[in-house]
């Protein structure tokens, strides 16, 4: 009965879409693809790298120079060959449209590869049945979601794996158009204009920076000789899905876990088949930066400026084999950065700026917890004076603050020790403001009352924020526990790690390989760039570590079936590359070295620091 009552409660949401919509929010994706010249050193001063990026206090600060600083060259819309470093791992991209189960069992001897973990890529198979899943037409797939009938004369469509993402894609259709169909008209025009014009570039259907793709309508507008017959239009209106969802809120109001939620729905569509998955960090993910040693004349040893650059992004890590491992949250990794965030508006320069300086803080976190594989943490001030020893210069201590003050407050029924608790006159006494000169009974030791709200009844079980400042220990950890920090996916003997970041904006997915030398971790690190760079004076010098090379890929509107599949090409080829057994080490399609080599080195750095959050 009650599942009769949801249909007919939900069967009510079809019908026109609703009134006083606000209007959409624009889609303009950020336009940031910084470009180095042909050498390292284009001529001009450059300051010391971690002392200019240290200087950093507001996002609004950062410009091109930072980029031009760290070496970023990127390659923008490149194609899922030149993302992938081996082309090799990626599916064909034609021949799946018409393949069967039986033709799918016949490609499984050159389509599955062994994994690090032991296993077996996944079949054929399961790549095929998630390009069909992906394939649903979203509006069919939002009357499964919400338990709608079909059309007449149609099947009710089986999601499979996809229910979790179309799920997480009907959320945000309250939000976003959904651009896999014709736009609405707009609001206020009358039933008998003619049919609308194309869409404007600023509305939901264009996206900008993808050149060479139409927008939709526009055939139907720019055809010269419309045709006048009523059977084909009434026969494309037959074929035409009825919407389901219509939007009733801007997307920049949209919640920012629903963007989280559908991005690691589509990642696990991928990563669960080759054994990962996506896992949010118990440790805020943090770019540590320290500050090479200054050289100074004094005796005194000079203290490196240590800060540190935030990040919301999540982690992809390969999950381990033993039963044991996994129930005790344990993670091996990372693997990759998944990195949506919630801006809208790329109006300016600087917001674009921004964004970009977000994916490679992402990308950078991620080179450095890779580089952790063999190292033992170091914790910040282990061993120093001043987080062993006692506060106030390491005295004998004593009574501080409110300890100090022993006088009750007048009025205060608390105020009296627990000696006297039970003896209506002395409770009667302290309500009067009796003093110490009010004769005592002996034997009895009156505890001094402090200033302050009375005492809980209940015990604390966790020290207040008063005691737990009192107490001297080390700043907190910033390597997790549950994680063993591994460079799942790298090339043997190679002198920089390829590093994947999944970033998100709207409802569209990039893909981004980021080239991350060892001599940029070690600079970043507190190791000195080199003689000719560590200079305060700003001479110009080429950069140790050469360029800090990165592949873009389109981005892939996920509420188009199409292009849903391209990115799960290149999902696949991706995770296929990181989670290979054998030591690959052919590249094509844009995998050239760098320019300079890299001197390799290592990460961690043990200096007396002082800790700074930028």
């Amino acid at each position: 009965m009650f599942g009769g009552l949801i249909n007919l409660a939900q069967s009510a949401t079809i019908g026109p879409p609703p009134k006083d919509v606000p209007p959409p929010t624009p889609i303009g994706l950020p336009q940031c693809n910084p470009q180095l010249p042909g050498t390292s050193s284009d001529g001009r001063p450059r300051p010391p790298l971690v002392p200019f990026l240290q200087r950093l206090q507001r996002p609004a600060e950062l410009t091109e120079a930072h980029f031009a600083a760290l070496g970023v060259h990127v390659h923008p819309d490149a194609p899922a060959e030149h993302v992938v470093p081996n082309p090799a791992c990626l599916p064909e991209s034609a021949g799946w449209a018409d393949m069967d189960l039986d033709g799918a069992q016949r490609k499984n001897e050159t389509f599955r590869r062994k994994l690090s973990n032991g296993n077996l890529s996944p079949e054929a198979r399961v790549y095929l049945e998630r390009r069909a899943e992906l394939s649903i037409p979203n509006q069919a797939a939002f009357r499964t979601i919400r338990r709608i009938k079909p059309d007449p004369g149609k099947q009710q469509v089986r999601l499979g794996n996809c229910y979790e993402f179309f799920k997480q894609m009907e959320l945000m259709a309250t939000y976003w158009d959904d651009t896999s169909l014709p736009p609405l008209a707009s609001d206020g025009q009358d039933d008998e204009s003619p049919p609308p014009l194309p869409p404007r570039p600023d509305s939901e259907g264009a996206k900008p920076g993808q050149p060479g793709q139409p927008e939709q309508g526009a055939t139907a507008a720019t055809d010269p000789e419309p045709s006048t017959s009523s059977p084909p239009d009434s026969e494309a209106k037959r074929e035409e899905p009825e919407r389901v969802t219509y939007r009733t809120s801007p997307g920049a109001q949209m919640p920012p876990e629903f963007r989280h939620s559908l991005i690691a729905a589509f990642v696990k569509l991928v990563a669960y088949d080759f054994g990962c998955n996506v896992v949010p960090p118990r440790v805020e993910p943090r770019l540590q930066l320290l500050a090479p040693l200054r050289k100074s004349k004094s005796p005194s040893p000079q203290a490196q400026v240590a800060s540190y650059f935030p990040s919301g992004c999540v982690f992809l890590c390969r999950s381990p084999t033993t039963r044991e491992a996994a129930r005790a949250g344990i993670v091996e990794g990372p693997i990759a950065a998944v990195s949506a965030r919630n801006t809208t508006n790329f109006s300016l320069p600087t917001d674009s700026n921004v964004d970009f300086g977000r994916e490679i803080v992402a990308a950078l976190i991620t080179a450095q917890h890779r580089a952790r594989e063999g190292q033992t943490e170091k914790r910040f001030g282990e061993g120093k004076w001043w987080a062993t020893e006692k506060r106030w210069g390491g005295g004998e201590g004593g009574p501080i603050g409110r300890e100090v003050d022993g006088d009750s407050v007048v009025g205060d029924k608390d105020s009296v020790g627990p000696s006297e608790s039970g003896s209506a006159d002395g409770a009667g006494q302290a309500g009067r403001g009796a003093g110490p000169s009010q004769p005592q009974d002996k034997g009895k030791t009156v505890p001094i009352p402090m200033r302050g709200p009375p005492l809980n009844k209940k015990p604390r079980k966790n020290l207040s924020i008063y005691d737990n400042y009192r107490m001297v220990r080390l700043p907190s950890s910033n390597w997790d526990k549950k994680t063993k920090y591994m460079a799942i996916g790298k090339a043997k003997g190679a002198d920089y790690d390829d590093v994947f970041v999944l970033s998100s904006l709207f409802h569209h997915l990039c893909v981004l390989r980021v080239r991350v030398p060892a001599r940029l971790l070690a600079v970043l690190g507190g190791e000195p760039e080199g003689d000719d760079a560590g200079a305060e004076s700003g001479a110009s010098a080429p950069r140790s570590w050469g360029r800090l090379e990165m592949w873009r890929s389109k981005w892939f509107d996920l509420f188009i079936p199409e292009e849903r599949l391209e990115a799960l090409r290149l999902l696949w080829g991706v995770m296929a590359w990181v989670m290979r057994a054998d030591e690959e080490t052919g590249e094509g399609g844009g995998g050239g070295k760098d320019d300079e080599k890299a001197a390799a080195g290592s990460g961690a750095s043990g200096g007396d620091v002082v800790m700074r959050d930028v």
